[in-house]
């Protein structure tokens, strides 16, 4: 077998772009791993998708990873797309292979569990109950790996009633919908709580909800990491329950991607989230 002659050259599109920390997390890797390697920043409109994903493959390009608003179009550009792409309906991670096929992955929710073990490593999707807050593309990753980890059920609740009835339709029987006045009550003996929303972002609205009706015992995660301390992650610490913040998904996200297009398997560590806090 020849060896592939490509370089060692992949990026993140998304519009915007400038936020991202994935390049970071990507050159902290190169450099402990001694890969010469190159992860670029892509700005891509979302009309220039699919012309901007060709002109890259043609220079060379092993592959991308994909944020906001590309998700869906990277699942639709593809010509194989993995078993949790196709069930969450979006892809994050494409390869490109050298015969010009497009691969799709979505590895959001394998970065959601991963994140959990290494960060609660007593905690299992088999314990109980989880909830999961929101019903966007976040959850869906989230609710698919809960679901293959073997969690009981899973009770969603979102502000927009239709878009929770449609992940429930979507996903089966173990899941079920709690209205969002209600939302307190899905707290009631779960052993997972997730937010998959931007509610308690920063400069966005706050995530208004009670845990008194949660044990003691679960553990709570938040997908978004900035700040890294969310006022739902504060609340549960306070309450003496096991928090898990949101950088850790990104970082377990990253893996799979990196081992396709780079041949090496990284490992997330402290240095690397210290590196992907500077600045």
């Amino acid at each position: 077998m020849n060896k592939d002659p490509r370089p060692l050259v992949a990026g993140v599109c998304g519009h915007p772009i400038g936020h991202s920390k994935s390049p970071r997390l990507f050159r902290h890797w190169f450099g402990v791993l001694g890969v010469e390697g190159s992860y670029a920043p892509l700005l891509i409109a979302p009309d220039d998708f699919q012309t901007a994903v060709r002109g890259l493959m043609a220079a060379g390009y092993r592959g991308m990873n994909c944020t906001l608003p590309h998700k869906e179009a990277a699942l639709a550009i593809a010509d194989d797309v993995s078993d949790a792409a196709q069930a969450i309906g979006a892809a994050n991670t494409l390869t490109f292979h050298a015969d010009g096929t497009i691969h799709a992955d979505n590895t959001d929710g394998f970065g959601f569990y991963e994140n959990l073990k290494a960060s609660a490593p007593d905690w299992s999707a088999t314990d109980g109950p989880a909830v999961m807050i929101g019903a966007g593309g976040a959850a869906r990753a989230g609710i698919h790996a809960l679901l293959a980890a073997g969690a009981p059920e899973i009770r969603v609740t979102n502000r927009t009633r239709a878009k929770a009835d449609a992940l429930a339709a979507h996903f089966g029987d173990k899941v079920t919908v709690v209205d969002w006045a209600a939302r307190n009550d899905a707290f009631d003996g779960a052993a997972t709580i997730a937010n998959s929303t931007s509610l308690g972002m920063s400069g966005q609205p706050p995530l208004e909800i009670s845990l008194e009706h949660a044990p003691k015992e679960a553990v709570v995660t938040d997908m978004v990491y900035a700040p890294l301390e969310t006022a739902l992650l504060a609340d549960a610490r306070a309450r003496g329950m096991r928090v898990v913040d949101g950088l850790g998904m990104l970082l377990h996200q990253a893996r799979p991607g990196f081992h396709r297009w780079f041949g090496q398997d990284p490992v997330v560590t402290d240095a690397l989230r210290d590196a992907c806090l500077e600045g």
